[in-house]
């Protein structure tokens, strides 16, 4: 059930030309009035499975746009559903799980959504309620690193949820998300005084990998998700950063639509040209980044939801479908480019985070261990 509205409220993000608060607020509550019982956001009106990955995503941009009752029952779910090993299924649809396999990507994001409310709200109270997910979560990814150190993108469970065989390749935009939660982690567990060393030494081979080793990934490269997520991750900044995206810029962008979602199709969708933004808008690159948003603008919906994309020549939205995650892509986006919430700085590089947990001066409610979470594997 959507909050009520706030049109008061001056941490509605904002973007001038672009999406003004109560726009941004009535999205939030689109999203919000999609959720479950539960507290489970699916994937949209039409589609209603949930993963994981997309649900904390949405519980992210409640978060921001004021659904506060929302997005932390949106947390609540995760906890409800996390599997004893710290995965959650790939795939829920109402009460039925639909596909048991483990998404390393989609488990370790919830120490991005974790860290993100942290910034956002200060409640030290609710972030130790989810810091043992978090740390279940990311001690499992991280058990399943590869040698050269890109992680393994998932692996089988029975029904039951029992651990099975292990899919022992890694995907570029998964590991670059696992990075950047491997980096939220590593910043929570400093506020909290439970350093984890291991998570850290994780978090360095993977931006090793995703620097110097990209051959040893599976071969994406024609999804744009392949090409921006190393610097989405924070795994890739600067200069670096810029000749990446550079590099294939003319290939995915389509001026005053977005960017493709495979090379080869026009087909223009709305999150990944968010996501975009948010990588340029760690890079520095505002202007780029607030016309790539303005670009999106033609895929809102009434209803404050937004198409998923839109194909050309033929000028048609496709699929038929207002997904949460686009709308939450946006809202996350715009907050990023206004800077208008504390939790604006999520996406940018690891010294934000760091410097957030430096900050804090949280006491440690126990002696802290020197001890790595997790033996990660060599």
């Amino acid at each position: 059930m959507p909050d009520s509205p706030s049109p008061r409220n001056p941490l509605i993000p904002s973007l001038g030309g672009v999406l003004d608060s109560e726009q941004i607020e009535q999205t939030a509550a689109a999203i919000a009035a999609t959720q479950r019982l539960d507290g489970g956001i699916p994937w949209a009106w039409t589609d209603p499975h949930i993963d994981p990955w997309n649900h904390i995503e949405a519980a992210m941009a409640m978060l921001v746009g004021g659904q506060v009752r929302a997005a932390e029952s949106a947390y609540q779910w995760c906890l409800d559903n996390q599997r004893a090993n710290g995965s959650w299924p790939m795939r829920i649809t109402g009460d039925v799980i639909e596909d048991a396999s483990a998404d390393t990507n989609m488990t370790a994001y919830l120490a991005v959504g974790a860290w993100h409310h942290w910034l956002v709200r200060r409640d030290l109270a609710f972030l130790r309620r989810l810091w043992p997910a978090v740390r279940r979560g990311l001690d499992y990814v991280c058990g399943l690193q590869l040698p050269f150190g890109g992680i393994a993108w998932s692996q089988e469970h029975a029904p039951d949820g029992t651990p099975g065989r292990v899919n022992a390749e890694a995907l570029v935009a998964g590991s670059s998300s696992i990075h950047h939660s491997l980096l939220a982690g590593v910043a929570l567990a400093e506020l909290l005084g439970e350093p984890q060393p291991g998570w850290q030494d994780a978090a360095g081979r993977l931006r090793r990998a995703l620097v110097a080793r990209r051959d040893q990934f599976l071969d994406k490269s024609r999804f744009s998700m392949d090409w921006y997520y190393p610097v989405l991750g924070g795994a890739l900044n600067g200069q670096t950063g810029r000749d990446l995206i550079d590099s294939r810029w003319g290939e995915f962008v389509e001026p005053g639509y977005g960017i493709r979602c495979v090379v080869e199709n026009r087909w223009l969708t709305g999150a990944e040209t968010c996501e975009l933004a948010l990588a340029l808008d760690a890079l520095g690159e505002r202007e780029r980044a607030i016309r790539l948003i303005r670009d999106v603008g033609h895929l809102r919906h009434e209803s404050g939801l937004y198409w998923t994309g839109y194909v050309l020549p033929e000028e048609v939205f496709w699929p038929d479908e207002q997904t949460t995650y686009t709308a939450a892509a946006v809202i996350l986006a715009v907050d990023a480019l206004s800077d208008t919430t504390p939790g604006a700085v999520v996406f940018r590089e690891q010294a934000d985070a760091q410097q957030g947990a430096r900050n804090a001066r949280i006491e440690p409610r126990r002696p802290v261990s020197t001890k790595p979470s997790v033996k990660a594997r060599k």
